[in-house]
């Protein structure tokens, strides 16, 4: 394998060496570069040549300047007396004929230090860390800038919207008071999920919350599962989102079980990755201060203060942010507007959906005057509940109206006492989804309520490893699962060329209990642990052919891999628990996710500390390596490292060797500039990964 030091590529230089004072540098990479020069080397070969070329014309032509030995391996650096050259240079780098080459490209603009004074050619410090730092957070073909090198070009990107701060000139001799300013209408960008079927009825309270929004920040639609709190705020959330000039965000924290979780999902709906010496939440109010923004906070009932304890810190810091929230029960913040979501009208609207419902289970279904009796006796039962309703809807495929009332019936028990309405549309709610289990085969009861220790949900592949045991072979879950999809308790989407299942979340909640009251709950969730660590395990092979997208699939599959964390922590199983978080090393660091790593290994270790927990030698030095690394970015020390390398060399790992030795030598060149002694670090650990031919 031959791979490219662009150090070797001849660029004109200016007679005076490098540029000194505020200087804009840009770094780049090839994503991938290992892999495409195993599996293509012909073409990287051809790729290189062109890179070469190209590389030489546009440093000349935008007057860059090469750093003498400044790029190792596939990196390059420039450096630009101008970041308007830097950025005309990246933009002509990324579109020049290099496939399968693709370029990542970080721009960041500060003052820079010479490494000899009397020899202008190479650089040292903070500058050019932090763009090496901001490169490593592109994609491939992607370039990023810093905010300091978009504060100096941005005038010239007309063509691109920014928001603007705005003062006015106010004087006692002038008129003062005027409307707000004039804007002109632009797209917002929103994140809100797809609705695959229609929006039935809610004109009423479509209008009213509206009102409501447009009076109080907070506002919070609470009522029983499956009232229809998430479509109803979805769809509003769609009406008003010219309003929000700054756009809508969705939150979804069913897959949430931890309350530390919540700022982190927040995060990454906005697309914020952890930014070094700032909490997450810190990171949230920043990016809102200033912004005109609707944020859809879904299903907080089950993380009420920590759902709570965000939306206050947000409005207090955005005063121009506004938040909708869902909950089975009020968030309990100052300022909040509580708002009961109803039943569905059963003069109209519950008929209505139950029509529209019942024509995708059975074409050509219509509501007539001999039916009109059967389908307002079903709504009526079911409460006006939407959920219920779309479940008894599904039903007429295979059942007569007739018999989908007898079958209601039998099955319904209201209670009394207490809160009549919310104990009446829990119940009802409760009787139709039991009712639909009532109806599935023992294959598919038992298939139903393995697929509820699935979160964010799951792929097929999944399911067979994790549900397909002990009464259930693997061979029989794809067919088993189209009949839930049928059935409609369990949901297909598709995400890209994949097709991913997940469950209601109160259809997951019901699962769930039949699961508990099976006696095989244990045994299916250290599946589903089993599963979820060893899909994890591959990515500390980044030479692996698939290893971007194993890369991906671990970050789809977050919430599962949380979920498994959690059962090792459960079992006490602090072995599993520290090797799973040590396994997503490559995710915490490539992804932005370095707090949330570091939050991963401090719940394991609790009150403790590394040293005192019952685990083999080996586990320990790597969570020892792993958390020196993500300590850096929050003001750590090296001694967890060097105490990882102690281990590692009583042991004689050569792998353990390697993983500690990079983590110094990252901690040592990265952070502490001491380039020697990184130096030194990466040799010796390159040595040892030779050893295990570990590219």
């Amino acid at each position: 394998m031959s791979e490219t030091d662009w150090s070797d590529v001849g660029v004109s230089e200016l007679p005076a060496g490098l540029p000194t004072g505020i200087v804009t540098l840009l770094l780049a990479d090839v994503e991938g570069s290992t892999r495409l020069w195993e599996t293509q080397p012909d073409e990287m070969t051809a790729a290189v040549a062109r890179l070469d070329q190209v590389l030489a014309e546009v440093v000349a032509n935008h007057e860059g300047v090469r750093p003498v030995e400044q790029g190792e391996g596939d990196s390059f650096v420039i450096a630009f007396a101008r970041a308007s050259d830097a950025m005309a240079c990246a933009l002509d780098l990324q579109r020049g004929p290099l496939a399968p080459i693709r370029l990542r490209i970080g721009i960041h603009t500060g003052e820079v230090r010479l490494r000899d004074p009397r020899d202008r050619s190479n650089y040292v410090g903070p500058t050019i860390n932090r763009t090496a730092r901001l490169r490593e957070l592109a994609h491939g073909g992607q370039t990023v800038l810093s905010g300091a090198t978009e504060l100096m070009v941005v005038d010239q990107l007309s063509h691109l919207p920014r928001p603007e701060r705005v003062v006015q000139l106010c004087h006692p001799e002038l008129r003062n008071e005027f409307p707000p300013l004039r804007t002109p209408k632009a797209a917002v960008s929103q994140n809100l999920p797809a609705q695959l079927t229609s929006f039935v009825g809610r004109r009423s309270e479509i209008a009213k919350l509206r009102e409501a929004l447009a009076s109080n920040r907070l506002v919070t639609l609470t009522g029983a599962g499956g009232a229809g709190k998430t479509r109803l705020a979805v769809q509003l959330a769609a009406d008003l989102a010219a309003q929000y000039t700054d756009g809508i965000s969705y939150v979804d924290l069913a897959p949430i079980t931890h309350a530390v979780v919540v700022p982190v999902t927040a995060a990454r709906a906005l697309g914020l990755p952890d930014q070094p010496g700032r909490t997450t939440v810190e990171t949230l109010q920043q990016h809102l201060r200033d912004r005109h923004m609707l944020l859809v906070f879904d299903n907080c009932e089950h993380l009420l203060d920590a759902s709570a304890s965000l939306a206050a810190a947000l409005l207090g810091a955005a005063p121009r942010l506004t938040v909708l929230a869902t909950s089975r029960e009020p968030l309990g913040v100052t300022g909040e507007a509580a708002w009961q979501v109803p039943s569905l009208s059963l003069s109209d609207e519950a008929i209505e959906l139950f029509a529209d419902r019942a024509r995708l289970a059975r074409a050509g279904f219509t509501v007539t005057d001999d039916n009109l009796r059967d389908v307002t006796e079903i709504c009526r039962r079911l409460d006006g509940m939407p959920l219920a309703i779309e479940l008894a809807a599904a039903r007429v495929r295979t059942l007569s109206l007739t018999e989908i009332v007898d079958s209601l019936h039998d099955r319904f028990r209201l209670l009394t006492g207490g809160s009549r309405i919310a104990v009446r549309r829990q119940q009802t709610l409760r009787a139709s989804v039991d009712w639909s289990h009532a109806l599935l085969t023992e294959t598919e009861r038992v298939l139903f309520r393995r697929l509820a220790v699935f979160l964010g949900g799951f792929d097929l592949d999944a399911a067979q490893a994790v549900a397909g045991a002990d009464g259930v072979e693997r061979y029989q879950v794809l067919d088993q699962l189209t009949l839930l999809v049928d059935k409609s308790l369990v949901v297909a989407e598709s995400v890209g060329d994949a097709t991913r299942y997940r469950l209601l979340e109160t259809v997951r909640q019901y699962a769930l209990e039949k699961l508990g009251e099976s006696g095989e709950a244990d045994a299916v969730r250290s599946r589903h642990c089993d599963y979820y660590t060893s899909m994890a395990a591959p990515l500390d092979a980044p030479a692996r052919t698939d290893y971007q997208q194993r890369l991906e699939q671990a970050e789809i599959e977050m919430d599962n891999l949380r979920n498994a964390l959690g059962w090792n922590l459960e079992t006490s199983n602090c072995e599993g628990a520290l090797s799973l978080a040590s396994s997503l090393q490559p995710l915490w660091l490539t992804r932005g996710r370095m707090l949330e790593g570091r939050a991963w290994f401090d719940t394991v270790v609790a009150e403790r500390d590394l040293d005192d927990l019952d685990v083999p030698a080996a586990v320990r030095a790597r969570a020892l390596a792993d958390t020196a690394v993500l300590d850096i970015f929050a003001g750590g020390t090296i001694d967890p490292a060097q105490r990882a390398l102690a281990i590692a060399r009583d042991l004689g790992d050569p792998a353990l060797l390697a993983r500690a030795l990079t983590a110094l030598g990252f901690i040592e060149g990265a952070m502490r500039y001491n380039g020697e002694l990184a130096a030194k670090y990466y040799s010796e650990a390159m040595g040892f990964a030779r050893k295990l031919d570990d590219r």
